[in-house]
Parts: C-alpha cells; sequence; structure tokens
C-alpha cells in the first residue's frame, strides 16, 4: 500500500510545501483536487520532478452525472482534466455524482449515469487514467448525494464494464451510510482503486474515533491491494504530529 495526504492537511500552505512535507514522512502522493486552480502545471510538474513526490489524485470538473442536459459538460470537463493529468503524470480522477434530482425516477438518473460514464470510458482507457466514482454519505456531509452505497456504486460500475472506472471507497463515508466496513472494502477490491481514511464521528485523523484502522487497513492489506490510502481528514493536533502518530500506532501494525 501507498499513502497520500490531501491538500488542506497543512492549512495555508501551497501544494509544494504540501508536497515536501509528504517526501519528508515518507508517503508517496498528495491528492489535490481542484486542478483548474493550480496555475502554471508545466511549472508544478518541474516540482514534482525536484521533490520526488507528486499528485496522485485529483478531481473532474464538478457537474452532476445523474443530470442529461449537462453530459456533454461534463465530457469537456473530462477531456480538460484527462489533459491536466497528463502533465503533471496524475492516473487518479475523482467524480462525485450531484445530487438527487427531483421529481426524476431514480433509475433513470442512475441510467442516465451509467451511460455518460460509458461515454468517458474510452477516453480515460486512451489515457491510461482511472476515473473513481465515489459514494458520499448523506446523513452528515452531503445530503441528497445521488450515490451513497458500495453496493449502489459498484452495480453502476459493473454496468459500464470498464477497466478504467473504479470505485474510491472512503471508510469515513461507508461507516455512515452502511457500516460492515471491513467486509465491503475487501469484498470489492477488484472494483477499488484506492481508500480515503477518516475517523468517525468528527472526520479527524484515524485513532480519534471508533474505526479500528489497524484492523481495517491490515485486512485491505491482506487482499495484495498496492494502491494509494489516502488521509482525507482534519486533524486535531499539529499534522506533523498526527501523521508520526499514525505511522507508530497504526502502520506500524499494518505494514
Amino acid at each position: 500500500m501507498k499513502f497520500s495526504l490531501c491538500i488542506g492537511a497543512y492549512q495555508g500552505k501551497d501544494v509544494v510545501y504540501h508536497l515536501e512535507k509528504i517526501k519528508e514522512h515518507g508517503f508517496q502522493g498528495l491528492e489535490y483536487y481542484a486542478w483548474w486552480d493550480l496555475g502554471d502545471l508545466k511549472k508544478l510538474a518541474a516540482e514534482q520532478e525536484r521533490i520526488g513526490v507528486g499528485l496522485s489524485a485529483t478531481c473532474t470538473k464538478f457537474i452532476s452525472l445523474v443530470d442529461e442536459s449537462l453530459r456533454d459538460a461534463y465530457l469537456e470537463g473530462v477531456r480538460q482534466t484527462i489533459e491536466a493529468c497528463r502533465i503533471l503524470g496524475v492516473r487518479s480522477v475523482i467524480s462525485q455524482t450531484g445530487n438527487v434530482l427531483e421529481g426524476v425516477p431514480r433509475d433513470q438518473q442512475r441510467q442516465t449515469m451509467v451511460e455518460t460514464l460509458k461515454r468517458c470510458a474510452p477516453l480515460f482507457e486512451e489515457a491510461g487514467i482511472v476515473l473513481e466514482v465515489e459514494p458520499l454519505n448523506g446523513l452528515v456531509d452531503h445530503a441528497g448525494h445521488f450515490l451513497q452505497r458500495s453496493d449502489e456504486s459498484v452495480d453502476v460500475i459493473d454496468q459500464v464494464g470498464s477497466p478504467n472506472l473504479k470505485l474510491v471507497f472512503d471508510v469515513y463515508h461507508q461507516q455512515i451510510t452502511e457500516g460492515n466496513v471491513i467486509r465491503n472494502a475487501t469484498g470489492y477490491i477488484d472494483r477499488i482503486n484506492h481508500y480515503h481514511i477518516a475517523d468517525n464521528p468528527g472526520r479527524k485523523q484515524p485513532g480519534t474515533g471508533e474505526l479500528n484502522y489497524v484492523n481495517i487497513l491490515r485486512a485491505i492489506k491482506n487482499t495484495g491491494f498496492s494502491g494509494f490510502v489516502g488521509l482525507e481528514c482534519g486533524y486535531t493536533i499539529d499534522t506533523d504530529e498526527a501523521v508520526q502518530q499514525f505511522k507508530e500506532d497504526i502502520l506500524s501494525q499494518v505494514l
């Protein structure tokens, strides 16, 4: 397994500062969501080369997957994102799904999503990049988000049928939505491209809540998973101290 931090881990610090800290901690990537805010991408690519650590994931330009009228705009955003990934060497692109449309049957919205993703798939296959669908919890953080459960997300992925469409499994979100974390986090391993982790409640660093991350990460490791696990969380203490504590208290028992 490889580990990444997410932009904002060091409040008020820029992307280069984050990359240098990630290198310092022995992690392997940075998730930076809004690539369009990065400015000169070629300059950042040179900084990644200098530091020896780069962006491991970014996001699509956010437009609803369940609204057919926005399909062309979504696809244009995908093309722009793929070009940015080409410059930066990013191999994972995260997409949320948008909120449920009132007055439109759920099956129709899901089929719209499937059709849009089918049109996206050849673009990602050609680029050698994985598009990741992300279910989010609707109880605490994302009321009305269309995809919330891992099983429905996997069903969408299977309907599209592309090796370059996968799931990002966010342990925090799925604990809130469905529980049964280890069974789902390992049972869908062949459809999962990477994981997000944070504790619950609070969405702070692992070790601050109810989730047993030693057992969770050990179970994921035992599947043979070799992708990224991203700390998408806030911190209750200084970030460097929290990351060091995570390595000492949790990773030392896993890796």
